[in-house]
Formats: C-alpha cells, sequence, structure tokens
C-alpha cells in the first residue's frame, strides 16, 4: 500500500470518528505513513519537528491516544519499554525483540498458530485473540 494511501486512510477513519485532521495531526499521520516500523511517542515527536517544531510532545501523545481509540493503530509495550505504534488493520503477525538493539521483526508462522489452537481445544478453550512477543538477541558465530 502506498504512503499516500495509508495517509488517506488514517485521515479518513479520523474524520469518520469526529476528529478535525489539523495540520499537527497531518504531520503524525504521515510520518506513520511514511514507514513501518513501531515507534514511540519521542521517536514521532523528533520526526515531527522536523516539519514544524511547534508540535510538541503532549500533541503527540494525544493525538496517538485518539488513534488508538478508534481503532486505528495498535499501542503495544514491549517488556516494560515505552508504548510502541504500528498500523491497525494489518494481517496477523507476532513480534520478536532484539534486547540488545532494540529492533522488532514481525513474523508470522503458521505452525505457532495450529500449535496455540491445538493447546487451547486441549485445555477446553477457543483462542479469541492473541499476542505472542519473542525477546532475544543475534547468535553470535
Amino acid at each position: 500500500m502506498s504512503v499516500e494511501k495509508k495517509n488517506r486512510d488514517y485521515e479518513s477513519i479520523l474524520r469518520k470518528a469526529g476528529y478535525k485532521v489539523t495540520r499537527p495531526r497531518k504531520i503524525i499521520l504521515q510520518i506513520l505513513a511514511e514507514r513501518d516500523d513501531h515507534p514511540d511517542a519521542t521517536a514521532i515527536f523528533r520526526r515531527a519537528v522536523r516539519f514544524d517544531d511547534s508540535i510538541s510532545l503532549s500533541t503527540i501523545y494525544r493525538t496517538m491516544k485518539i488513534l488508538e481509540d478508534i481503532g486505528a493503530i495498535h499501542r503495544h509495550a514491549f517488556d516494560g519499554g515505552p508504548s510502541r505504534f504500528e498500523k491497525a488493520g494489518r494481517s496477523h503477525h507476532d513480534h520478536l525483540i532484539d534486547i540488545d538493539s532494540g529492533q522488532i521483526v514481525e513474523f508470522s508462522s503458521q505452525e505457532i498458530e495450529e500449535m496455540q489452537d491445538r493447546v487451547a481445544r486441549s485445555l477446553g478453550y477457543e483462542i479469541v485473540h492473541h499476542r505472542l512477543e519473542l525477546y532475544g538477541r543475534k547468535i553470535r558465530t
């Protein structure tokens, strides 16, 4: 999906929820649309002030809260670190967090999904939602 399409989607979701798409929000949405990383509020702020140095960190926090509340983004708190954000509506995936670099690697595994379903069924449950976060470090050879 193109950056322009992602940006339009974010703006449309905000408008449908009754929010104005102000200049600061446009900048924040553009930042979110440009990359598929998992930025925290401080990283978004650093990127935003390059476009408009009047944007405050509190504006970032308020906007991210709105986007989370209306379902446009997901917030993650990986291992007690700062909240990090990613676009909602993407296909299901899990996360591997590099404990040395902080890099977040997204992955999907049908084998893991099937195993989780088997375990839940064996315990008399049906999975309705889950998040899998793995923490590790690169193997040094």
